[in-house]
Order: C-alpha cells, then sequence, then structure tokens
C-alpha cells in the first residue's frame, strides 16, 4: 500500500475532517474554528468537493491552510456532475486549484462512478495531471468494488493508480464491508469512509432536535430511512451511556476499528458539535466492546450469499 503524507513528509492523521458544511451551515468563522480545533488535535487531512457548497468549501480551506501548506494534506473531489470527461475534470478542476489556491492538490477523486465516459479517457485525464504535477495522488468514491478494481486496471495501463477510495460506512451503512473493504486491503488501498456517524442518527441529536440533516433533507431521510437503523441507533445511545462514552465517539470509534479502513471522515456545523468526533482519535476499543457494538446491526450477507458460511 502506497502511505499517503503530506508534503513535509508526516503520516496521515487517524481521522479526516471534510469541510462539506464550510461555508454552508457553517459560516467563515465558524469554519475556521473548527479547522483550527481539528489542528490543535493533531488532524492533518481534509476533504472537501468541487460541488460543495457552491465552491465556498474550497475557497474557505485555501484560506486556512494558506500560512501552513506543507503541513495538510487536502483531498477534494470533481465530476460529481457533467460527466468524468476530460473536458470536463480539467475544467472543474482548474476552478478548485483557484479556490484552494494550490499549484498542486494531493488527492484527486473522482466523486461518483460515470457509466457513460469511458475509464480510459478518465484515467488518461487524471494522469495527465499527475504527470503536470497539479495532484500527487488519484481516489474514487462511492464506487462499487467491481468499479474500482476495473478502474485500477485502466489506471495501470496509464501508468498510475488508484489510492484511496471513499465509501459511506457506520454502524447503520455496512455493505462496504462485503466487498469494496476486503478488496481495498488485499489490493493495497487506503480507506477513508464517510458518514460514520449516519448523519447524525448514530447521535441521537439530529432527531431529537429536528433540525438536522435527517430532518431537513429527504435524501437522507430516505438513506436512512429503514425501522430496522433507528432502533440499532437508540441501543447504540443506551450502550453508549453504558459505557459513558459520547455516543459521536463511540460510533467514529466503531468504523475506524475496521483493519482495512485507514481514517473516517468526521464533520460538524460548530465546535461543540465536532469535539466528540475529535475525541474518538483517543478511544482504543477491545475486541469485546468492538463486538458487542457491531451485534447492534446486522451482518451483511457475504457475496457469495451463503448465509450458511457467516461465522
Amino acid at each position: 500500500m502506497t502511505q499517503l503524507r503530506t508534503l513535509n513528509g508526516a503520516p496521515l492523521s487517524s481521522l479526516c475532517f471534510g469541510t462539506m458544511q464550510f461555508g454552508g451551515t457553517a459560516d467563515a468563522d465558524m469554519s475556521l474554528a473548527m479547522y483550527d480545533a481539528c489542528r490543535k488535535t493533531g488532524v492533518n487531512h481534509f476533504d472537501t468537493a468541487h460541488v460543495y457548497t457552491g465552491g465556498a468549501s474550497e475557497t474557505l480551506l485555501g484560506q486556512f491552510i494558506k500560512n501552513e501548506r506543507e503541513n495538510i494534506f487536502v483531498a477534494t473531489k470533481v465530476a460529481y456532475t457533467g460527466g468524468a470527461g476530460k473536458e470536463n475534470i480539467n475544467a472543474t478542476f482548474a476552478a478548485s486549484q483557484i479556490r484552494l489556491q494550490l499549484d498542486c492538490v494531493d488527492l484527486l477523486y473522482l466523486h461518483r462512478f460515470d457509466d457513460e465516459t469511458p475509464l480510459e479517457e478518465t484515467f488518461e485525464a487524471l494522469a495527465r495531471l499527475q504527470q503536470l504535477r497539479k495532484i500527487r495522488h488519484i481516489g474514487v468514491s462511492n464506487y462499487a468494488a467491481w468499479q474500482v478494481v476495473k478502474a485500477q486496471t485502466v489506471a495501470a495501463k496509464m501508468g498510475t493508480r488508484i489510492n484511496m477510495i471513499q465509501p459511506m460506512y457506520s454502524l447503520v451503512k455496512r455493505q462496504a464491508e462485503v466487498e469494496l473493504l476486503p478488496m481495498a486491503q488485499a489490493e493495497g488501498i487506503g480507506v477513508a469512509t464517510y458518514s460514520p456517524l449516519g448523519a447524525g442518527l448514530l447521535t441521537g441529536k439530529n432527531t431529537q432536535s429536528g433540525n438536522g440533516r435527517l430532518a431537513t433533507d429527504r435524501r437522507y431521510a430516505a438513506r436512512y430511512g429503514q425501522p430496522w437503523m433507528h432502533k440499532t441507533a437508540k441501543e447504540f445511545a443506551t450502550l453508549a451511556a453504558q459505557m459513558q462514552v459520547d455516543p459521536a465517539t463511540l460510533g467514529v470509534a466503531w468504523a475506524a476499528y475496521h483493519p482495512s479502513v485507514s481514517c473516517p471522515i468526521i464533520s460538524a456545523r460548530t465546535v461543540d458539535q465536532l469535539r466528540p468526533s475529535l475525541a474518538a482519535a483517543q478511544l482504543s476499543l477491545s475486541a469485546e466492546q468492538y463486538a458487542c457494538i457491531s451485534a447492534l446491526s446486522p451482518t451483511p450477507a457475504p457475496a457469495t450469499d451463503r448465509l450458511e458460511e457467516l461465522s
């Protein structure tokens, strides 16, 4: 596995901070406060995207890292809209570079799979950006395992490789365990998982307050709308109370425990909301605790669907 590092050679932190709220639900002052809180606890890996908050996320992150660029690993994403063709990749990435004020971005993800553009065209464009030293590493987000493997084969023909994938993963979203995580471990690909708290479901706070993404965004309400997920969340909150650990801390620590996971991507709208997630870096679960938490949600069926082979 390629060990990703900052420009000054430091290894990446065990947590990554996702800046999806910068310039949106978090204004510039709160965004800076969260950035500073992350840095004080050792986080050096920050994730953004071309489409986040209309570009404000990248713009603010670029301002915050300006005086310590060598210490920060920056990841952004392109091709969520407009397809993964060469023209769209180059145009959107150029805009991202301007916002971030960076000549070179550490990691560039394809935001999602595009089944209408040949992978050869996509990875030729990414390989060229590497050759021009505009990006250091390539990643893919929201890809199925077969899509990653197919893309990796094409990337190899272009003289490059995928070094990081970004799948959804939490106690109530465990499909990645079936093929994505084993594939990544076998192929030596890093894994930065997003939504470790299920859009706030595993904290209980979003549903209680009525102002979180589960209450205000139909996509998230549908994504986490199955009754068993809410039952698991309630049982998880009870277990966290018994362990005397904040549910957010426990949820992030659970996601980080999987041997294939390089780092969970945490996020927040305020510093107060962020602190419990940051605390997960200091929480080491035992195998028994991990198993107890895992038992709260269904283990996904194996890829072969041979349920009798589950141990």
